[in-house]
């Protein structure tokens, strides 16, 4: 539980911008495409701060964490002290730093409270509090956006990783450290194939889907015609859509590999946003597909969170961080990819369709990964 209250403080501290870009855009004035971009910074940050833990591989486990929770509390102090724009940006960046460290780090700590044969569960049970995050979190902070300002929606993100530092002092055991293989063994697992596949699985397959989810905001405004007022309500039935994908395929990970798991639900995301594109202009459809839309992002994360420590043998730290880049370079990239579609007057709508070849390339990664190295390993060519 302590694990998932850090992810429920990272789960706001990222979705929150996609529901309030409108009114950060009108307040800081600038355009929808650049406030765009503050999601760019946060994604950023990431991919700076995970690779950090190169450094940190002879620390207690535990010890990380804390000093992890008390980043994601002071960057997100910035965000509500920041006057401006940019150093709005620069406070994004630093809420980004402690992200994929926290959930690489976090991702070991899981599988080693857990019992054999349920490490899957226990990593999605810590995702648990990312999905719970946009499920309650996200349209509180929404509605605190909406009535007063966002300021103080980014302030509650800044005591709730207060609330994670205590917690994880308190009620997380100590799990040791990581055998220490020296900086370069850190690196070994690189030089096999299925970490590559599982990043590329990741990277592909995240750019598709927050092509669309990174301009939810005015899709639902601008084309299925709701009240920014509505958004709050909205955001809550798009947390809940991510914690049912959560759930349902935690509760069946057991019966599938977690690769070809992965690239199941990645692949049955293709239709679900060619059918928002074509029927967002009707609110109620918006809606449902908007639901299996967000349960779809997030049903792929816990098999291939979990799978990547599997496959980084001696490099476990670095390898679950490094999946978390590739989450966030994606993410850097759709929202720079939707903007741009937006920017060229292809609509709001383009936003979700502009992505799918992308999602289609990364389940095909998977499904390699599923026939090569997990389905049969005698066919194991490379």
């Amino acid at each position: 539980m302590s694990l998932a209250m850090g992810t429920f403080a990272l789960g706001i501290s990222e979705f929150l911008m996609m529901g309030i870009l409108g009114k950060i855009a009108g307040d800081l004035h600038v355009s929808i495409s650049d406030a765009g971009h503050l999601i760019s910074a946060y994604a950023t940050g990431v991919c700076f701060g995970a690779p950090a833990l190169l450094f940190c591989r002879r620390m207690a486990l535990k010890r990380l964490m804390l000093y992890l929770a008390a980043i994601i509390a002071i960057g997100n102090l910035l965000a509500f002290l920041a006057p401006n724009y940019w150093s709005l940006f620069g406070a994004r960046f630093v809420s980004g730093l402690p992200h994929g460290a926290y959930f690489g780090v976090g991702a070991i700590v899981a599988r080693r409270l857990s019992s054999p044969g349920h490490e899957v569960s226990a990593v999605s049970f810590m995702i648990g509090g990312m999905t719970v995050a946009t499920l309650v979190g996200v349209p509180l902070g929404t509605l605190i956006t909406n009535t007063l300002t966002w300021r103080l929606a980014f302030l509650l993100v800044s005591l709730a990783g207060v609330v994670t530092f205590f917690a994880i002092r308190r009620l997380v055991p100590d799990v040791g450290k990581l055998k220490d293989m020296g900086f370069k063994g850190q690196f070994r697992f690189l030089k096999t194939l299925p970490p590559w596949l599982i990043f590329g699985g990741v990277i592909f397959g995240q750019i598709g889907f927050y092509c669309w989810y990174s301009y939810i905001d005015p899709q639902l405004t601008e084309v299925a015609g709701f009240s920014v007022a509505s958004l709050s309500w909205l955001m809550v039935l798009a947390g809940l859509g991510m914690f049912l994908g959560n759930t349902i395929v935690g509760a069946i990970s057991s019966r599938f590999k977690p690769s070809a798991l992965a690239a199941m639900v990645e692949l049955i995301g293709i239709p679900v946003l060619v059918l928002f594109f074509f029927f967002s202009h009707y609110q109620v459809a918006a809606v449902i597909l908007m639901m299996l839309g967000t349960a779809i992002l997030f049903g792929s994360g816990s098999p291939l969170q979990s799978s990547i420590v599997g496959y980084s043998k001696g490099g476990e730290m670095l390898g679950a961080a490094s999946i978390q880049i590739a989450y966030n370079a994606g993410n850097a990239v759709a929202a720079w990819l939707g903007g741009a579609v937006i920017n060229a007057e292809y609509g709001y709508g383009s936003a979700s369709v502009v992505g799918l070849p992308l999602i289609a390339i990364g389940a095909t990664m998977l499904y390699y990964l599923y026939f090569h190295y997990e389905k049969n390993p005698r066919l194991r060519a490379i």
